[in-house]
């Protein structure tokens, strides 16, 4: 595992099926080689923290469990609408020496996001790793 990356895409979850959604994205994550670290989130996003094999794309692990995700979603009837992730996400490269530090963060994303909302907390985050961002982008 040569680098850590958390993704961060949005949608809306249900409390009562979040944590079975979180661990389906960690074997799916699994299943292209890549080590799940922590999946969580709260109801308007997920963060999937998990080291990048050398053979694997952050994008490609990211398109996987998406689509896997989504399609696990809407075969099991957890919604009575058809569930789609938002287009794209958000990946964000740390060091071996932040795991831990990036492991409690999203670990206590329900505590974070009482103080914080989405949209501030990854706006923070594209500006603390100087990712240029439209504002345009964020809009309904």
């Amino acid at each position: 595992m040569s680098r850590v990356y958390p993704g961060v895409f949005a949608a809306a979850t249900q409390p009562e099926w979040k944590h079975r959604l979180f661990g389906v994205i960690g074997n799916l994550i699994k299943d292209t080689g890549c080590k799940p670290i922590i999946i969580n989130g709260v109801e308007d996003h997920v963060h999937c923290f998990f080291g990048l094999i050398p053979s694997a794309s952050v994008s490609n692990v990211m398109q996987n469990a998406k689509a896997k995700s989504s399609k696990w979603i809407n075969e099991s009837n957890l919604l009575e609408r058809k569930f789609n992730w938002q287009n794209g996400f958000g990946a964000f490269s740390y060091s071996h020496s932040a795991i831990e530090n990036v492991f409690r963060y999203i670990q206590n994303q329900e505590a974070h996001h009482k103080k914080e909302k989405f949209l501030d907390e990854y706006i923070g985050l594209l500006k603390q790793h100087e990712i240029e961002y439209d504002e345009r982008f964020f809009q309904d």
